[in-house]
């Protein structure tokens, strides 16, 4: 996995293509994918503006830097 960039740090705005919505970084930190057991150690945490459910992002790659408001 590439160096994660600098604009992706807890409590940045990002777009998340792979499920078309915005989220907060609530965390950057280690997680293990329930379906490979596999260990991430940078996965971002991200939940949607305002609250609701959270959602993990395993490749920061797929991230993308939302506009600012």
């Amino acid at each position: 996995m590439s160096k994660r960039p600098s604009w992706l740090h807890e409590g940045a705005r990002v777009l998340d293509p792979r499920e078309d919505r915005e989220g907060i970084v609530q965390f950057v930190g280690e997680w293990v994918d329930p379906q490979t057991c596999r260990v991430i150690p940078e996965a971002i945490f991200l939940r949607p503006e305002g609250g609701g459910r959270e959602w993990v992002v395993a490749d920061h790659q797929a991230l993308r830097q939302a506009d600012a408001r």
